[in-house]
């Protein structure tokens, strides 16, 4: 049986998934986790994602020797720096460090949000890569000389994987000095962090969605117990992975509920929200993926749990034993500042707190909380031009909460879609994998695989004017 590896490399964990190339049948499946992190300073050594790799492919065993293809898809934005010896000159700074705010203000107040929409699609923001690169200029100047190749997480991968300096649209469309609708760098944004000369022949060279990076090295294939001739493919970012997991389709809306927040879309044409709200992201089919992602989702409600003293389910427990009411508490989720709206140094806050306030209401705010924000930011693709009529698709390891679910279904006032693949990142990964080994379409993969369906979860009415008094508390 031909099988393809789908790798997920997660801010919290690598996971790989071993599926038959033919069928999309799951064979196996592995995961070891990264190192911690706590922002608003949020480093990892780029090393520690390849020895995750490693140890999840010694627990696939004999599978292994049957994997044709190989693609990455990884955590977005983050700054990986190599020397000429291939070895990370100082930690990658990952997607949810926002010390790198105040460069961001400088960057956009410097050529403007129109100027940044209108050439890369998005305004960037402190998880965006370019205002990493600048941090790391105006703090640690002394490296520059040493940077040799400027990477982005699953690159890094990518290059362990095959010895090529490669990216993808999808993820590179997430820098902020790359422009999706014209497939080309923007050396003048790249300059504004990077004005020294030199910058732009250590980015990756740009592949196409289906183009091959290469094949695994006889280094790489000894490390992850490989054998014969595994074609590498060009990787993309997590969310441009998980749109190709899901079989994602124009006017289809995704919510992912991770550690961060994210909704998009796969649209036709490319976006340019001067607000900042929406990314205009690539996607890793040749279309575009308007994206808005909050930093505050699942560890939110992780966070309120342990203060009442019980878990993840538990909280789930209690939010699903009450019900909303329009005197109810509202908690403003922002514990970790955020990125949409963007207040780096914003902080959380519960409203309407008072004497008969329960545990349970506790419980249901810090649910609503973060769905609400979501749910601002779907309103922000509607705002963009972003077609949303089609499904609503609720991912993440908060999908499987049942509160969650409800209250996503109830206050977005619509059906909404469990899908049945648990890992869609990882899955995505495989699809790319599979196109690139195989010569398939993507589509026909997605297709042949019958990727997205699952579970309907129907609407309920909201009983308290939740998303009314959530934009209150955020005006």
């Amino acid at each position: 049986m031909a099988l393809v590896a789908g790798v997920d490399s997660s801010t919290q964990s690598t996971k790989v998934e071993l599926r038959d190339v033919e069928t999309g049948e799951l064979v196996a499946r592995a995961q070891a986790s990264h190192p911690p992190t706590n922002p608003p300073v949020s480093e990892q050594d780029p090393r520690a994602w390849w020895s995750a790799l490693v140890e999840c492919f010694d627990q696939l065993d004999d599978h292994r020797g049957d994997v044709s293809g190989i693609s990455v898809a990884g955590q977005q934005h983050g700054l990986v720096l190599l020397d000429e010896a291939g070895e990370p000159v100082r930690p990658a700074k990952l997607w949810n460090d926002t010390t790198s705010a105040p460069q961001a203000d400088a960057l956009v107040a410097a050529a403007g949000p129109e100027r940044w929409a209108q050439s890369c699609g998005s305004v960037p923001v402190a998880a965006f890569t370019i205002t990493k690169l600048a941090w790391v200029l105006d703090h640690e100047p002394e490296l520059a000389d040493r940077v040799a190749r400027v990477m982005l997480p699953h690159d890094y991968l990518t290059w362990r994987l095959s010895g090529a300096h490669v990216t993808d649209r999808g993820d590179a469309s997430g820098t902020g000095w790359f422009d999706p609708s014209a497939d080309s760098y923007v050396e003048d944004l790249l300059a504004a962090a990077a004005p020294t000369a030199g910058w732009l022949d250590r980015l990756p060279t740009v592949l196409g969605p289906t183009d091959a990076a290469g094949s695994v090295t006889p280094e790489a294939a000894a490390a992850l117990g490989l054998t014969g001739d595994v074609v590498v493919g060009p990787g993309t970012g997590d969310n441009m992975g998980a749109a190709l997991g899901l079989g994602l389709g124009h006017g289809d809306i995704v919510m992912s509920l991770g550690t961060s927040g994210t909704v998009y879309g796969v649209a036709a044409a490319g976006t340019a929200d001067t607000s900042g709200a929406v990314a205009g992201f690539a996607d890793a089919s040749g279309s575009f993926l308007p994206l808005v992602c909050t930093l505050n989702a699942t560890k939110v409600t992780d966070t309120v749990a342990r203060w009442l003293g019980t878990d993840a389910p538990g909280l789930a427990d209690l939010a699903l034993a009450t019900t909303a009411r329009p005197d109810g508490p509202i908690l403003v989720p922002y514990f970790d500042g955020e990125r949409t709206p963007n207040l780096p140094d914003a902080t959380g806050t519960f409203v309407g707190l008072r004497n008969d306030t329960t545990r349970e209401d506790l419980a249901l705010a810090a649910h609503d909380g973060v769905v609400c924000g979501l749910l601002a930011g779907v309103d922000a693709l509607a705002d963009a031009g972003v077609d949303h009529t089609g499904r609503l698709m609720l991912i993440g390891g908060g999908a499987r909460s049942a509160a969650y679910q409800r209250r996503v279904a109830s206050l977005a006032e619509a059906d909404i879609v469990i899908p049945d693949a648990d890992e869609t990142v990882a899955t995505g990964a495989a699809v790319q994998a599979a196109a690139v080994a195989t010569g398939t379409p993507l589509a026909d993969i997605t297709s042949t695989w019958t990727l997205g369906s699952g579970t309907m979860i129907a609407a309920e009415p909201d009983s308290g004017d939740t998303r009314a008094r959530y934009a209150a508390a955020t005006a």
